[in-house]
C-alpha cells in the first residue's frame, strides 16, 4: 500500500542537512524585517507571496540566483533576538514534522553586519535551539538539535571559523561540527586545508559541501580534505558507469567507507544537478548499499519538509516502510550525536515505531 503524507509525519525521521538561514517562516522574516527597517527591500509585504518568491528564485536551475535569495533572510537575522527566534521555530518547525534527530547549519560570519561578535551569534542560535527543544517535550514532540558551523568556502576566514567552532564547542555540547558551504565552482576544500587540518587535529567532525563541477573532483578533494560526510554528493553518478554499473574509485571509496550522502532532492533538481526527481540517483545510490540519507537542505527555499521529501522519494522510486526506516537509521548511524543518544533513539524510538507503522499499513 503507497504511504501517504500523514503516515510520514507520524514516523520518527532524521535530519543531517538543514540551512538555518534557509528555513524560516514568512510571517517571521516580514515581521524581523519591520524591526531592522529591511522592508523596503523585500520583494513582498504578503507572506505567501513572499514564499513562492523564495521557491521561483530556487528553481532557477542556477547555485548562484538560488544563494542570491539569501540576502533577505540572513539581513533579518543580525540580531540575538532575531536569531534565537529563529533558531527556535526551525527546532517547532521540526519538531512538528516528527523529526526526532536533526544536525542545523549555519555560517555565523553571515551574521555580524549589525556589529554582533562571533561568540554572541553562536550563543543565541544555541539559545534558540534549547529553549526548541525544550518547549518541544513539554509539546509531547520531542527532538535533538545539534549544531554544524560552515565557513563561507568563497571568502579568506575559514581559519578564524574553525577557531570559533572549537570555542564554541566548549561551551555548548550540541555544536559538533565544521563546514564548507557557499558556491563550490572553482572553491575546492582544498583552498582551505588549513582550517580542515585544525579542525582534524582537534577532532571536530567534518562534513563538505561537494554537489557543483567539477563532479566526481571536487567529491574527491572533500574526501581528501577528511571529509566524514558528503553534502549531496548527487554527482557522484559520474563516477558509475552507466551502461555497466561497474563503480570508478571515488564511489567505491564513498560505498566500502560507507561515507554518507547528505542527498536533498527536490533542491539537487533545482540547482540543475539532476533533470527532474524522477532522475534522482538516490535510490540508485541506496541500492548500491551507498548510505543514503534524505534532507531538505533549505526549506523555505525549496518549500519542503522532511515529511514532503519523504514522500515525494516512495512516490518516485516505489519506497516502503522498509526503505523509510533504512534512510532514517542511515541519517541516525552518521550523524556527529552523542554514541549514546543515537543508540537510544534507533532502538526506543525508530526502530519499534516503524515495526508498529508497517503492522498498521498492513492491516488496512
Amino acid at each position: 500500500m503507497a504511504l501517504t503524507i500523514t503516515d510520514i509525519r507520524r514516523a520518527p525521521k532524521a535530519l543531517l542537512h538543514d540551512h538555518l538561514d534557509g528555513g524560516l517562516r514568512p510571517e517571521t522574516i516580514l515581521q524581523l524585517a519591520d524591526e531592522c527597517g529591511w522592508t523596503p527591500h523585500l520583494p513582498s509585504t504578503d507572506p505567501a507571496a513572499l514564499g513562492a518568491w523564495f521557491t521561483r528564485g530556487a528553481e532557477t536551475k542556477d547555485l548562484l540566483q538560488y544563494l542570491a535569495t539569501f540576502e533577505h533572510t540572513n539581513a533579518v537575522m543580525q540580531t540575538e533576538s532575531g536569531l534565537e527566534r529563529v533558531a527556535f521555530e526551525a527546532t517547532m518547525d521540526l519538531a512538528a514534522d516528527g523529526v526526532i534527530y536533526a544536525e542545523v547549519r549555519y555560517a555565523p560570519e553571515l551574521h555580524t553586519s549589525g556589529g554582533l561578535a562571533l561568540d554572541a551569534v553562536v550563543d543565541a542560535v544555541q539559545a534558540g535551539f534549547e529553549r526548541g527543544m525544550e518547549t518541544a517535550v513539554a509539546a509531547g514532540t520531542p527532538i535533538s538539535v545539534n549544531t554544524i558551523i560552515c565557513a563561507i568556502r568563497t571568502e579568506q576566514r575559514s581559519v578564524e571559523m574553525v577557531h570559533l567552532t572549537l570555542r564554541a564547542r566548549d561551551r555548548h555540547a550540541r555544536v559538533v561540527a565544521f563546514d564548507l558551504a557557499g558556491a563550490e565552482t572553482g572553491w575546492s576544500p582544498l583552498l582551505h586545508a588549513e582550517a580542515l587540518a585544525i579542525a582534524r587535529a582537534h577532532q571536530l567532525h567534518l562534513t563538505i559541501h561537494a554537489s557543483e563541477p567539477p563532479d566526481v573532483e571536487l567529491i574527491a578533494d572533500a574526501l581528501a580534505c577528511g571529509a566524514q560526510r558528503i553534502g549531496h554528493g548527487v554527482r557522484l553518478t559520474a563516477d558509475i558507469n552507466a551502461d555497466t554499473g561497474a563503480l570508478g574509485p571515488v564511489a567505491r571509496f564513498v560505498l566500502e567507507s560507507q561515507t554518507a550522502l547528505e542527498l536533498a532532492p527536490t533542491c539537487n533538481v533545482q540547482i540543475g544537478a539532476v533533470p527532474q526527481f524522477a532522475d534522482h540517483p538516490m535510490d540508485q545510490f541506496r541500492r548500491l548499499g551507498m548510505r543514503v540519507t534524505v534532507n531538505t537542505d533549505n526549506r523555505l527555499m525549496s518549500d519542503v519538509s522532511v515529511s514532503g521529501e519523504i514522500l515525494a522519494c516512495a512516490d518516485a522510486f516505489g519506497w516502503g516502510w522498509a526503505e523509510v526506516e533504512q534512510v532514517t537509521l542511515n541519517a541516525l548511524e552518521s550523524s556527529f550525536g552523542s554514541w549514546s543518544e543515537r543508540r537510544r533513539l534507533a532502538d526506543e524510538v525508530v526502530k519499534p515505531a516503524y515495526a508498529a507503522l508497517a503492522s498498521l499499513t498492513a492491516g488496512r
